[in-house]
C-alpha cells in the first residue's frame, strides 16, 4: 500500500514539506484509539533470536532508524511502533539552528537516492531534553540513541565545548552517543576527523564518561569518503579512546555513475540511498576485518532491501540503520530485513 498509493502521493510535493507533513500525520494518526497497536501488530516483530546485547544494552531487534529523520527526538515512539528496535535521535547542537538554506533536500528518483544538505537544522538541545523526558522506564520504553555534533557558528578550535554541551545535557535520557563529524553541510565538520582534533573530541568526552557512576556507550560516525589509510587511523583512535564502536556511514559527496538529471546530481550536499549501497558495505567490512572484529558496528547506507541489510551484517555488521531506505520502501522494510534475519539465522 505505501509504495503502490502512499508514495507516488508524497512523491509529488516538496521532499522537506513532506517530511513535516509525515511527521504530523504520524503523530495524529497514533491518537487514533487502536492505530498505535494496529501499526506494532504490522509492522513490529519480536522474536528472541531478534534480540541483540551490544555495549550493556539489548536492543529489540537490530533494525534501527539511522540519526536526521527524528532530529528533534518528536517522534521516537511512533517509530518504534513502526518496526525499529531503536531510534537515534539528532543531530542536536547546543543551540538551536536553522540549517543552511531552503530548498535543501532533493530526490534523485532514478537513482533511489536523496541529496540533503541540511546543515544540522534543529531546536537544540534543551528542547529535546524536553520531549525525551517522556521516554519514561516502562516496556514500551525505546531505546535511543543521541546524534550530537557542533553549532556551525562554532570554529572547529572550540568545536569540544559544543560536544561537551551535548553529552551532559542529553546523559540522563539516552542509551548510547553518537558523534557526529562526518556530515558533508556544516562547512569545516569532517575536518575534524583528522586524527588530532578526533582524539581529543573522543578522549574528552570518554573522560567524562567514565567519571560517571554509569557510563554510556559512545559510537562513532564516519563518513564513506574516507580513504584505508583514514580507516586505519579510525581503528587506532577507536583503540587509543576505547569508544565502544562505530557507525558506518554517514551519505557521501561522491557523484559516480548516477541516472538522474545532472541538475539533481550537481547538487551540493551528501548523498544517500542505493548508490552508496556497496560503498557502506566495503567500509564495514574493512574495519571489521583489519580490526579483527575489535569493536562494534552499526551499518547504515543504502540500505533499500533486506538482502542489503543481510550483506552488512554479513560484512560485520551488529546492527543496522535505515533512513532513504525507509522513505523509498516504507516501514514495510522494517519488518522484512527483520524476517530475514530470523530466516537466515543471523
Amino acid at each position: 500500500m505505501y509504495k503502490s498509493l502512499v508514495r507516488p502521493l508524497l512523491f509529488r510535493f516538496d521532499p522537506e514539506g513532506v517530511h513535516h507533513f509525515s511527521f504530523k500525520a504520524i503523530k495524529l494518526l497514533s491518537k487514533v484509539p487502536g492505530f498505535s497497536t494496529l501499526s506494532r501488530k504490522r509492522y513490529k516483530l519480536q522474536h528472541p533470536a531478534l534480540k541483540r546485547n551490544l555495549f550493556g544494552l539489548e536492543f529489540e531487534n537490530p533494525v534501527g532508524l539511522a540519526a536526521g529523520f527524528d532530529k528533534d527526538a518528536k517522534a521516537f515512539a511512533e517509530f518504534s511502533n513502526l518496526g525499529f528496535g531503536f531510534v537515534e535521535i539528532g543531530t542536536l547542537t547546543p543551540k538551536p539552528q536553522e540549517g543552511n538554506p531552503k530548498q535543501r533536500l532533493f530526490r534523485l528518483k532514478d537513482d533511489a537516492a536523496i541529496v540533503n544538505r541540511m546543515g544540522f537544522n534543529n531546536g537544540g538541545v534543551d528542547a529535546a531534553v524536553e520531549r525525551l523526558k517522556n521516554n519514561k522506564a516502562s516496556e514500551d520504553r525505546v531505546l535511543i540513541g543521541g546524534n550530537i555534533g557542533k553549532n556551525k557558528t562554532t570554529p572547529n578550535e572550540q568545536a569540544v565545548e559544543d560536544y561537551i554541551i551535548c553529552f551532559n545535557k542529553l546523559f540522563n535520557h539516552v542509551d548510547y552517543f553518537t558523534v557526529n563529524v562526518s556530515s558533508p553541510n556544516t562547512p569545516g565538520l569532517r575536518e575534524l576527523q583528522d586524527r588530532k582534533p578526533l582524539t581529543h573530541i573522543l578522549q574528552t568526552l570518554q573522560d567524562l564518561n567514565n567519571a560517571r557512576p554509569q557510563r554510556k556507550p559512545i559510537l562513532l560516525k564516519i563518513a564513506p569518503d574516507l580513504t584505508d589509510e583514514q580507516l586505519l587511523d579510525i581503528i587506532g583512535i577507536v583503540e587509543d579512546t576505547q569508544i565502544d564502536g562505530v557507525i558506518a556511514t554517514n551519505t557521501t559527496i561522491e557523484r559516480k555513475e548516477l541516472k538522474s538529471d545532472i541538475t539533481l546530481q550537481k547538487e551540493a550536499g551528501g548523498l544517500s540511498g542505493a548508490p552508496l549501497t556497496n560503498r557502506a558495505t566495503q567500509v564495514i567490512k574493512f574495519l571489521y576485518e583489519k580490526s579483527h572484529g575489535a569493536f562494534p558496528i552499526i551499518g547504515v547506507g543504502g540500505i533499500m532491501t533486506a538482502q542489503d541489510a543481510i550483506d552488512k551484517i554479513k560484512a560485520g555488521a551488529s546492527l543496522v540503520q535505515l533512513y532513504t531506505g525507509f522513505v523509498y520502501e516504507g516501514p514495510a522494510l522494517v519488518r522484512d530485513i527483520n524476517k530475514e534475519i530470523l530466516r537466515q539465522g543471523l
